[in-house]
């Protein structure tokens, strides 16, 4: 245990004595702190979208006014100026024929058209359509009232009373009584990829250290003067306990600073800052224990290569397992209770990230959560142990690198 600490401490002491690393903490934790208190000196109202309507109607005068074009060879719109209300600073031209109206388009005349078939068919042309282009549903409205007083009509009945019964609001008053997954959904997405990075980044510093004493042979004196374990174990433990420290500064920060000025901010950020306690400790207890697993590997198989630049190809095939588990949870977080969220929670490879988005957003009991920790943890033991026996063969033999399998294959004839 003494000389486990000693390596520790020596690792750890590396993490603080790098300046790099600690003025790159303190001055994310406190940059994103502060920004936490901007909106009590400047007025983000317009960052937020919280504008007063003064402001929205002074915007909108100030505003050019757009053109689109309409065919409505029918005469449902013979009026233009139910669709200038309808559609704010915008200039409705009549056109003659479908052709006239591609064309105008086509030529950016007008922003887009409108060629209306008859009151339940209608085309829309615009030459690049945006991510806030909203026409189509406004347009949709207003062709669908205009249905209904044609149906009115037809069938002698009147429109208003018709309007008032059949579009008739319906109240409700909606009360969660578990989770709401809607409401959960981006901070669990911004901690996947906090994990993601986090292991990403100390995994290849790891195996870079361990490359580095090996390349230069200090690692040669380190093995005969303590256990190669030790070694290993001290390195990847110090490497988690910077990680907890690192992300504890940084996330403590923002989300106190936060506590404390959420009134300024309109509770707009609630959405992926106000994480409940269940999910922070469960995302402490998996996001530690899958960096350690993933920590040990990074180590043994830094421990293949002779040189650093040969890192990449040593723990090319781990970094793309973690790429894959990384995609297939953020692609399953509208479907957290399905099948593969739920084998990923197990899996030690993937419940580091899979088992506090459950926790978060969907289902899941108690004992769920303990035996997928018991076999994380179970995991971590069995990578260590892998990782130190692969470190102690690795370390001492140098040239080409060693292939992952090989070194499986030379452990168990060892033993």
């Amino acid at each position: 245990m003494k000389r486990f600490l000693t390596v520790f401490e020596f690792e750890l002491m590396s993490y603080i004595k790098n300046r790099s690393f600690m003025i790159t903490t303190i001055l994310v934790a406190v940059l994103l702190g502060a920004a936490t208190f901007l909106p009590r000196f400047i007025d983000m109202s317009d960052m937020m979208g919280i504008s007063s309507e003064k402001e929205i109607s002074s915007d909108e005068e100030n505003e050019e006014p757009g053109a689109i074009g309409l065919v409505d060879e029918k005469g449902y719109f013979s009026d233009t100026s139910i669709l200038e209300q309808a559609f704010p600073n915008t200039e409705f031209t009549v056109m003659n024929s479908e052709k006239d109206l591609k064309k105008s388009v086509e030529k950016e005349e007008t922003e887009a058209g409108f060629y209306v078939v008859d009151d339940m068919n209608y085309h829309y042309y615009v030459l690049n359509r945006d991510m806030s282009d909203k026409r189509r549903l406004i347009f949709d409205e207003l062709l669908g009232m205009v249905h209904k007083q044609n149906y009115c009509r037809e069938n002698n009945l009147d429109y208003e009373t018709f309007a008032a019964n059949y579009e008739a609001p319906v109240n409700c008053n909606e009360e969660v009584l578990g989770k709401d997954a809607a409401d959960n959904f981006w901070y669990c997405y911004a901690l996947v990829i906090i994990i993601f990075m986090m292991i990403i980044m100390y995994g290849v510093m790891i195996a870079t250290a361990v490359t580095s004493e090996k390349s230069n042979r200090s690692i040669e004196v380190l093995v005969t003067s303590i256990d190669s374990k030790y070694l290993l174990f001290g390195k990847v433990f110090a490497g988690a306990f910077a990680v907890v420290v690192q992300l504890a500064l940084i996330l403590g920060a923002v989300l106190v600073g936060y506590g404390i000025n959420h009134e300024f901010w309109g509770d707009k950020l609630d959405m992926l800052l106000d994480i409940p306690a269940n999910v922070l400790i469960t995302f402490g207890i998996f996001g530690i224990g899958g960096f350690l697993f993933y920590a040990f590997l990074y180590g043994a198989l830094g421990a293949l290569v002779s040189k650093t630049e040969d890192i990449n190809k040593s723990v090319g095939s781990l970094q793309m397992i973690i790429m894959i588990v990384y995609f297939a949870v953020l692609f399953q977080l509208e479907n957290v209770d399905g099948t593969i969220m739920k084998v990923c929670s197990y899996l030690p490879f993937s419940s580091y990230s899979a088992m506090f988005v459950r926790v978060g957003m969907g289902k899941v009991a108690a004992w769920e959560v303990i035996i997928s920790a018991v076999i994380l943890y179970v995991s971590i033991f069995f990578a260590g142990w892998l990782g130190a026996k692969i470190y102690r063969m690795g370390t001492l033999r140098y040239g080409n690198p060693i292939k992952f399998s090989n070194a499986l294959k030379d452990i168990k004839h060892a033993e």
